[in-house]
């Protein structure tokens, strides 16, 4: 079965389209994809036999490859958003999950690089649920 899916960058410059299934979904806590996304931790797709098709902004995409390291991120020149990009010479698809637009069928197999997360991470847990934005202070 071929799975569809799309996604896009926050300001819309960019669209694609990705045909195939993903085989590994991974939160990655490591300090470079904590700088990467500016958050606990990064959540990426990844699949040796998806293809992306870009729609729309091609141009737009830029990658940064920490020097030294295998270690990138594609991301678009106009808002920033994170996007997919190709590494290991075309044999590996990487897809930023928050740049998909639907629901994805897959669910993530595991954290990595655990031991070197946020000290705070450990109590998102506890953290109370709010549906929307917290009520501004009167």
């Amino acid at each position: 079965m071929n799975h569809l899916a799309s996604g896009s960058c926050l300001c819309g410059a960019v669209t694609f389209q990705i045909s195939g299934r993903f085989e590994s979904f991974f939160l990655c806590h490591c300090s470079r994809c904590r700088k990467d996304t500016g958050s606990a931790h990064a959540a990426n797709l990844f699949s040796i036999q998806a293809e992306i098709v870009w729609l729309r902004g091609e141009d737009k995409v830029r990658t940064f490859q920490l020097p030294g390291t295998r270690h990138a991120k594609s991301f678009c020149m106009e808002c920033g958003s994170a996007l997919p990009m190709v590494q290991m010479q075309g044999a590996l698809l990487i897809v930023p999950a928050g740049s998909l637009d639907g629901p994805i069928d897959v669910r993530p197999n595991a954290h990595i690089c655990y031991g070197s997360r946020a000290e705070w991470t450990d109590r998102l847990a506890s953290a109370e649920k709010i549906d929307g934005l917290p009520a501004q202070p009167a």
